[in-house]
């Protein structure tokens, strides 16, 4: 896997950016029970993330670093095996499905009902996934920060 950086690239995480996400959950499991739940709901993410296929892997990957960055209060878990992030009562806010799990086309970023998407009496949960751009980026950034608002 390619060490770019981790703004432009699309080729998952860095080597940089593994080394800071064991040390935080270290940290994390240093601060006691609550700390060692977040530890494990990212060490559990992280995992589920390297058993996807290299495509969906480095979807998953720049997801996961665009909601970290974007909604830090979201705590990240799994949720039915898939990459998950739950707001302060643990309830799931969003969700990454990979192409492999179901042998779709496409892999999916949805949100829960604890996402503030609505937008009158209709309004998508689930987005279609299948490359990560600056346009993309940017999309996810902004429903993100709507989903958490």
């Amino acid at each position: 896997m390619a060490t770019k950086n981790a703004k432009t690239s699309s080729d998952g995480f860095s080597a940089d950016e593994r080394s800071a996400m064991k040390a935080r959950a270290a940290e994390l499991r240093a601060e006691g029970k609550k700390g060692a739940k977040k530890a494990d709901g990212l060490q559990a993410l992280l995992d589920s993330i390297a058993k996807m296929g290299p495509e969906d892997r480095a979807l998953a990957e720049r997801v996961h670093v665009t909601v970290i960055e974007t909604a830090p209060e979201l705590s990240p878990k799994t949720w039915y095996g898939m990459p998950a992030y739950a707001n302060a009562d643990d309830k799931v806010v969003l969700f990454f499905q990979d192409a492999g799990k179901f042998d779709y086309r496409y892999a999916t970023l949805g949100f829960q009902d604890k996402a503030n998407l609505d937008d009158g009496d209709l309004w998508p949960v689930v987005y279609a996934l299948q490359k990560w751009t600056p346009a993309v980026e940017k999309k996810v950034v902004q429903l993100v920060k709507t989903a958490v608002s």
